[in-house]
């Protein structure tokens, strides 16, 4: 059991684990947490299944963190309830059986012989020590007197304290590990989407960007609105360092991109034949719309907004971004197919279209309108309270570990032949300087009134 405890009480352990719970807090950092396996392996490649099957991407809700946070935390609790039980019978129970020698050993210590009796240089001691703050216990034995002046006795806590705030943000994190938990939404203008694990759910009602002259992106802000059984509870502007806040739960505007699931395509249709003949057609992905009077019809299938072909000869897409944008079509007359294929905005003249019979028209892709979404970061995190009081704790230990010292004088007067021989010595942990100028006043004081 005694090298158990020893074990745990290690400074050496404090300090490796300490280590190690930085250098995982930095990776956590660097590594973004919480997004699909596609992005991980966009980002990181081969590399991604590793990162994912040791929960990096998840590492602040991982088993391997969370065991470090509670090994850290037996480590502080040991070590101070070790340490806490000698400062507790020191505050509280003094010991008063000291002897000259140990008194004299001390770094701040002085002697003096006065020409007064036991009774006298008693009253004059425990006069002076009071105005001075000192809180005094005392004993006294045939011909001599102990005492056991203090002050400030708190100091003596600072560490305990800051021990106590670090065991309470630890709980804290384990709190947040086990309970909270954090995803990305992504929510369209006038979509009410459902809260993961809540009881309420989230509407955007707007979405903006703003760009710096350069055209970088200056700012995101999204407008929404927290609707709980049916009714509008809250409206507020979020952008990515004004957070929404609500039941514990955060909202954070992480990112924007675009919904091109229904997009809403311009179609111009052109005649060879005829360089004045335009139709300007719109038209949502899947519908149909009626070219001229003779039954001629096209109808838009897929849209892409970034086309490739990739090496298995697969249409895709290389990102949500408008960069090549394109769009699959049919013309139709009665039940006859007439043509098909891929038309695109940036390349007029360039197309993929696979005629049955020859045609007149010339189909050109103008325009494209898709949704924005805005991605919002949300997270709940159950600890969060116990770490902010855990803060405020350790700050305080802090401030009473180094601005309020524990100070002690311990004095022994000694009664011979009508005159008294007092012997004083002084322990302060902090502030050493302060305390040995405060002992000497003390001294000098009862020195003069020999």
């Amino acid at each position: 059991m005694k090298s158990l405890i020893k074990f745990f009480s290690s400074v050496r352990l404090a300090i490796v684990l300490l280590i190690i719970i930085t250098i995982a807090s930095i990776v956590g950092t660097l590594i973004p947490q919480h997004r699909s396996p596609a992005e991980y392996l966009d980002q990181y490649g081969q590399l991604a299944n590793l990162l994912i099957r040791f929960e990096f991407t998840t590492l602040y809700h991982s088993w391997w963190f969370l065991g470090l946070l509670i090994l850290f935390s037996l480590n502080i609790l040991v070590c101070t309830l070790t340490r806490l039980s000698p400062k507790l019978r020191r505050v509280f129970r003094p010991s008063l059986d000291f002897e000259k020698k140990s008194l004299l050993v001390l770094k701040v210590n002085k002697r003096i012989k006065k020409n007064k009796n036991l009774d006298q240089s008693h009253d004059e001691l425990k006069k002076e020590l009071t105005s001075r703050h000192y809180r005094i216990k005392e004993k006294k034995r045939d011909n001599q007197v102990f005492f056991s002046a203090r002050k400030r006795m708190l100091g003596l806590f600072g560490s305990d304290l800051v021990h106590l705030g670090l065991l309470i943000i630890l709980l804290g994190g384990i709190i947040s590990g086990v309970g909270g938990f954090g995803t990305i939404l992504q929510i369209s203008k006038g979509q009410i989407l459902p809260v993961p694990r809540a009881d309420f759910d989230l509407r955007l009602d707007k979405f903006e960007t703003e760009y710096y002259p350069s055209g970088a992106v200056k700012d995101w802000k999204s407008t929404l609105t927290v609707i709980e059984e049916g009714k509008q509870v809250l409206t507020r502007i979020i952008e990515v360092n004004h957070p929404l806040s609500y039941k514990g739960y955060v909202f954070y505007q992480s990112s924007f991109g675009w919904d091109w699931k229904n997009p809403t395509l311009e179609i111009w249709a052109n005649k060879n034949s005829d360089p004045g003949f335009v139709k300007k057609i719109e038209l949502k992905i899947g519908e149909k719309a009626r070219l001229n009077d003779d039954g001629f019809e096209i109808s838009a299938l897929h849209f892409v907004p970034d086309f490739v072909i990739t090496e298995n000869n697969q249409i895709a897409t290389r990102s949500l971004e408008p960069n090549n944008p394109a769009a699959f079509i049919e013309g139709w007359q009665g039940e006859e197919k007439i043509f098909s294929g891929w038309i695109f905005a940036k390349f007029p003249d360039v197309d993929r279209i696979h005629s049955s019979r020859e045609t007149d028209l010339k189909l050109e892709l103008k325009g494209f309108k898709g949704n924005q979404y805005s991605g919002i970061q949300m997270s709940k995190d159950p600890g969060v309270n116990f770490i902010w009081l855990g803060c405020s704790i350790l700050m305080i230990g802090l401030f009473v570990a180094f601005y309020w010292p524990a100070k002690e004088i311990k004095v022994i007067l000694e009664e011979s032949q009508g005159r008294t021989e007092l012997i004083a010595g002084g322990l302060a942990p902090k502030n050493k300087e302060a305390f040995a100028s405060e002992f000497n006043s003390l001294m000098t004081t009862l020195g003069r009134s020999k």
